[in-house]
């Protein structure tokens, strides 16, 4: 456990804090939040991070734990683990999941954490993770589809000081950085999660300056009590005492032939707390899709939901964390036993918003959202120009793909959106002037997303044409199972990808591959899944699904899907459809099923190769 050195021995004091002061303290500490992001984006060399925003901040109170930030980090855990003290102008630095209590979840993602000094005591703490374009290991991009333990995913940082005392240990970071593919990336990268980190602490002791050190850290707590006591009525609000619900999804296929893997969680409240309960999932995979996943992070997936959606105003915090009790089983999909490879969790964490969303929407159908976040797609292509002035120069592309948004009580889902609310497509005049490859079409594709009252997002083609010769590798899911639709809407289309190969052939591709070497003039075709739909199909207006026609997100042939009869300019026959419809809502059950998520699993591992032209993945087995 880790010793902290401070120079100061006065405690710091709880006293009464003016709701202006509390306003302006969580609003200074938002602001520093979205701060911290934009000094990393101008500071990082690699697309991941600069243009995509592929980084997590957090700015946590003097324990550690978050006050504001976006994807949990959990401090304390890393001070659990982390053995030897930590003083004023120290700066630490882990790729580790398995030291850090999985403050991280893979080698790929490298966590800077900082302690925040005022006045010779700890008043704080910031900290931010990044995923590095690269971290070594037997495939560019270091996420091998088939690596089973985490020796096969590249360098992996034991938790260190990066800088001891405000000094760089450069043997270290020189050591690291040559195990790597583009260390001009990492170290640009790298500096950028450490000046982050110093920006918000140094607004944090402009804070302390302006209120003093015990306001500042009484206003903190103050916030986490708020946190604690909406929380606290939100449970008694919504969940019966003693019930247990509980949802059901799964992850398709583990990147070495086994799948689908069974995600149950369950949740019951007894008292003032909640259980969250994991022990019903697969055990650990045999290939890198475990996702190793924190308390404390399962808490926060927990308060987004619920927090947010009562009161988006709120900053949700910490604070709530006592009333959420946590059950994750050992050797188990989510807590793998080291040393399993992980760099695949990318799956695990867009299915947890599948799955709280399945979960907790059944407490209240007319706010569940379908399915559609579902994954996080990966692309890479990397290789040597073989031509011109740049010949034998090493190029290396990581991208992060969108599928369609659920189908939501508010509306349709966006096409092709983003699983993060902070992330963004790489535009493609980017990627042409700094990669040798050329954007063919990327646009949606009708009918992918899920038909209801509110349409899922439609999924979208990405067609990459080769310039040079290289290798591409793919992390994507949801090729097997359907993005479920809910509340009588259907589900969303499944993802698929293939190239047609410059000789005139076509090659279907998985959804998890690496190595798979392209030639100039290949098209690689990056079909990625869509949302579910929402609400009844035959409650949508026709004149909508006709607009939708003539834009090209519906075609004819799926209006019908609505029971909407129109021609190929969108115009809608009132009659035809006024018949279709009656037709199709005779013999429908009444109401009609909350959640649709397709054929049978049986059924669909039978008609895999048929209609996938890939073969269905075997029943796992323990590891």
């Amino acid at each position: 456990m880790a010793q902290l050195i401070e120079t100061s021995t006065t405690p710091l004091n709880r006293v009464e804090v003016d709701l202006v002061t509390i306003d302006l303290v969580e609003n200074a500490l938002r602001h520093a939040r979205y701060e911290m992001d934009e000094v990393l984006f101008r500071t990082a060399l690699s697309p991941g991070i600069r243009e995509q925003h592929d980084e997590f901040p957090l700015i946590g109170d003097p324990e550690g734990k978050m006050v504001v930030g976006q994807f949990g980090l959990s401090i304390p855990d890393f001070l659990e683990n982390f053995d030897g003290t930590i003083e004023e102008g120290d700066v630490l630095l882990t790729s580790d999941p398995y030291s850090c209590g999985a403050a991280i979840s893979h080698a790929n993602d490298w966590l800077i954490v900082m302690p925040i000094f005022f006045e010779g005591r700890i008043v704080g703490w910031s900290s931010m993770f990044g995923h590095m374009t690269d971290v070594g290991g037997k495939t560019p991009a270091s996420m091998p589809t088939d690596a089973r333990t985490i020796f096969e995913e590249g360098v992996v940082i034991p938790p260190f000081k990066l800088y001891n005392k405000s000094v760089l240990a450069e043997d270290s970071l020189r050591i690291i950085l040559n195990q790597v593919r583009k260390p001009d990336w990492n170290r640009a990268d790298l500096n950028g999660l450490v000046a982050a980190c110093r920006t918000a602490s140094r607004r944090v002791q402009e804070l302390c300056a302006r209120f003093g050190a015990d306001t500042y850290t009484s206003a903190l707590e103050e916030l986490m009590d708020r946190n604690y006591r909406a929380m606290k009525i939100l449970l008694a609000m919504v969940f019966k005492d003693g019930e247990t619900i509980s949802f059901t999804d799964y992850i398709d296929d583990d990147g070495v032939g086994y799948g689908p893997y069974k995600l149950k969680m369950s949740l019951t409240r007894t008292g003032d707390k909640v259980t969250l309960d994991f022990r019903e999932s697969s055990p650990q995979a045999q290939g890198p899709i475990n996702y190793f996943i924190n308390e404390n992070l399962v808490r926060m997936f927990f308060g987004i939901y619920m927090i947010t959606v009562a009161d988006p105003q709120i900053l949700w915090n910490d604070g709530f964390y006592p009333l959420v009790d946590v059950i994750i089983p050992e050797d188990s999909f989510w807590k793998p036993k080291y040393p399993a490879a992980l760099n695949a969790r990318n799956h695990g964490i867009g299915r947890v918003f599948d799955l709280f969303g399945g979960l907790l929407g059944q407490t209240n159908p007319d706010l569940l959202n379908a399915a559609g976040f579902s994954s996080s797609p990966h692309f890479m292509f990397s290789g040597n120009y073989s031509e011109g002035d740049r010949k034998g120069e090493w190029f290396q592309l990581y991208s992060i793909g969108f599928g369609g948004i659920p189908g939501r009580p508010v509306g349709d889902g966006p096409d092709g959106h983003s699983l993060w609310p902070s992330f963004v497509n790489i535009p493609c005049e980017y990627l042409e002037s700094y990669y040798p490859l050329r954007i063919e079409r990327w646009e949606t594709i009708s009918d992918t997303g899920g038909a209801g009252l509110h349409r899922g997002g439609n999924g979208v083609d990405v067609s990459y044409r080769f310039l040079e010769p290289g290798t591409i590798a793919i992390h994507d899911d949801r090729w097997l199972t359907y993005p479920w639709g809910v509340n009588g809407g259907e589900p969303g289309a499944r993802g698929t990808k293939w190239i047609d190969r410059a000789d005139g052939t076509t090659e279907i591709i998985p959804s998890k591959v690496i190595d798979v070497p392209v030639h100039r003039d290949d098209v690689l075709h990056f079909v990625t899944w869509g949302g579910g739909g929402w609400g009844d199909p035959l409650a949508r207006d026709p004149e909508l699904v006709g607009l939708e026609v003539r834009r090209g997100l519906v075609t004819v042939d799926g209006a019908r899907s609505y029971g909407v009869v129109c021609d190929g300019a969108g115009a809608v026959d009132v009659e035809a459809t006024d018949r279709l419809r009656t037709e199709m809502g005779e013999g429908r059950p009444s109401p009609l099923p909350t959640f649709n998520m397709g054929p049978p699993l049986e059924t669909i591992l039978e008609r895999c190769l048929e209609e996938t032209g890939l073969p269905a993945p075997l029943p796992p087995i323990s590891v």
